[in-house]
């Protein structure tokens, strides 16, 4: 029991440690010692609805991928179509060409045969002349001399062979005459025969020179008709690209949104988890100064007691030692971090090989039975606590820390049991669920990640958890 004087220095000391405590605490923005999970519970759903969305937009991009697949093939159909078109066209060119290369050389033939026939009518019209010019000195001379009146009129044998010589040379000129006129008709005939027959010729190959022209044209307007379908097709592929794009940002768009809203509602647990810290170190201090308060208090006590009783008792020869003076005992803690789960260390952190293939692993996995006890390496609030696959994570918790002023995030991954919430405030070494082997795992596990600031999905703070954790 403590004398009144005794009591009144405790109660003042009390006081006093009230009043720092409050102002210490009074410094810290207000928020509340229970985290609400509704922002969480919201961010969740917003998450669903999301992946909801993700699902249907990924649906359609296959959709369009298989119509772009197609459209692709289609455009492969169409383009060995034109290549075809152009060989035909090509041919049907050098065959218009070879035509046109005949039909020159046939002019040109028409030509010569028209100039030799030509010379050939000159040459009949001056025999003709001769023959008629003979036959009117023969009408001249009375038309009775013949060739024998002439040979019997000879006077001698001398006029007689040179009167037979004269009528020879006559008879041979008019025979020749007559065979040259006959063979030259003849000719002439054959030459306009074959005029004829190169007309007719040239006449056909003008007909398929037009026909190939008009397959040609036809040829043309095909390939037309081929390149614009072509052109359709492929701006209905540059709009379904156009559309891909667009869902693809607007996919981008909510993935950052999202992510933005995470890393909010992380940096608010962080904060969170500083005040409670910072509660949790006043409320340390006030024990340990309201501790040492009352030790004060009740040594200052005990001296007056003593000195009381030594002045109204006698004197005596000896007298009994004092008792041990007994020193205050502040609360002491055991660190920041505690080991989450005690087993086999199977895999550390870094670069492994997992199923023949290297990776960089960037945390660490303790083997043990299913359902081993996982606790809370520090005391913080969960960032998040969700059952499935989460990305081959499994069943999985996130809790957030703040720890001398620095946030931390603590992942723990392929629980079999989850014994936590979102929003949940944790103690270090707290229970939190149970190992297990869900998601992308090889066995019963816990898989443990150690981020220095906020959880990203590229895991680009995440450390050696043996950096603070000793396991």
């Amino acid at each position: 029991m403590l004398d009144s004087k005794g009591e009144r220095i405790v109660k003042k000391s009390l006081w006093s440690l009230s009043i720092a405590t409050a102002l210490l605490i009074g410094s810290v923005p207000a928020y509340s010692g229970t985290v609400s999970a509704e922002s969480i519970n919201s961010l969740e759903n917003e998450q669903n609805n999301i992946k909801k969305e993700r699902e249907e937009i990924n649906g359609e991009i296959n959709s369009k991928d298989s119509n772009i697949d197609k459209v692709i093939d289609r455009q492969s159909e169409v383009t060995s179509q034109i290549k075809e078109l152009d060989s035909k066209i090509k041919s049907t060119t050098a065959e218009i060409e070879t035509v046109s290369e005949e039909i020159d050389s046939t002019t040109a033939h028409i030509e010569k045969l028209r100039e030799e026939i030509e010379v050939l009518k000159q040459k009949i019209e001056e025999r003709t002349l001769l023959l008629e010019e003979r036959a009117r000195a023969i009408q001249m001379s009375g038309g009775s001399v013949s060739y024998m009146d002439v040979l019997l009129g000879a006077e001698s044998f001398g006029d007689f062979i040179d009167r037979f010589s004269a009528v020879n040379t006559l008879v041979e000129a008019d025979r020749k005459i007559m065979e040259e006129q006959h063979r030259d008709q003849k000719s002439l005939e054959q030459k306009e025969a074959e005029v004829k027959e190169e007309l007719a010729a040239l006449e056909d190959k003008k007909a398929n020179l037009d026909n190939l022209k008009a397959e040609l044209d036809g040829q043309k307007e095909e390939k037309k008709s081929l390149m614009a379908e072509l052109e359709a097709e492929q701006g209905k592929l540059e709009k379904e690209k156009s559309e891909l794009e667009v869902k693809d940002s607007e996919l981008k768009d909510l993935s950052a949104d999202v992510e933005s809203k995470i890393i909010a509602e992380q940096e608010r647990l962080a904060e969170l988890a500083r005040q409670k810290e910072l509660e949790r170190q006043a409320e340390e201090k006030r024990q340990q100064e309201a501790a040492a308060a009352e030790a004060a208090a009740a040594e200052e006590a005990a001296a007056a007691k003593q000195a009381s009783a030594s002045a109204s008792a006698p004197k005596q020869t000896s007298s009994s030692p004092a008792p041990a003076k007994q020193a205050a005992k502040p609360a002491t803690s055991a660190g920041a971090w505690t080991t989450p789960a005690f087993g086999t260390i199977t895999t550390e952190f870094g670069y492994d090989v997992l199923n023949g293939q290297s990776r960089y692993h960037y945390g660490m996995d303790v083997a043990a039975g299913v359902g081993t006890s996982i606790v809370s390496a520090a005391s913080g609030y969960v960032f998040q606590a969700k059952s499935g696959e989460n990305g081959g994570y499994g069943n999985m918790i996130m809790i957030t820390h703040n720890i001398d002023g620095k946030t931390y995030t603590t992942v723990y991954a392929h629980l079999s049991s989850i014994s936590v919430s979102n929003g949940q405030y944790v103690e270090k070494g707290q229970y939190i669920g149970g190992m297990g082997d869900t998601g992308f795992s090889f066995g019963s596990h816990l898989h443990f990640e150690l981020h220095e600031g906020a959880w990203n999905g590229a895991k680009s703070n995440a450390v050696n958890p043996r950096k603070y954790v000793s396991f």
